[in-house]
């Protein structure tokens, strides 16, 4: 099991200007946000905008967290769509 101190990891999705999603991770969900609002946050939500943050899981550990977002990763839209909708 990996922990940093007391983090909390958190997968998430987040929808983008143009209606693309994209599935994050993070330790620090509110700088993470900011930094895709202001294009920093990846070169994905950089080229497609921030729109809102739909959906978020936390996690304690970082390996459990790696799974869910590769699975998310996977997930079809309308699934995704279903976590959130």
């Amino acid at each position: 099991m990996i922990k940093k101190g007391n983090w909390k990891w958190h997968v998430y999705i987040i929808e983008c200007k143009d209606g693309f999603y994209y599935t994050g991770i993070t330790w620090n969900i509110e700088v993470r946000m900011e930094q895709h609002r202001i294009g920093k946050g990846s070169r994905f939500t950089a080229k497609h905008g921030f729109k809102r943050l739909c959906y978020t899981e936390e996690f304690d550990d970082l390996v459990q967290a790696r799974n869910r977002e590769h699975q998310l990763k996977d997930f079809s839209r309308k699934k995704k769509e279903a976590l959130f909708q």
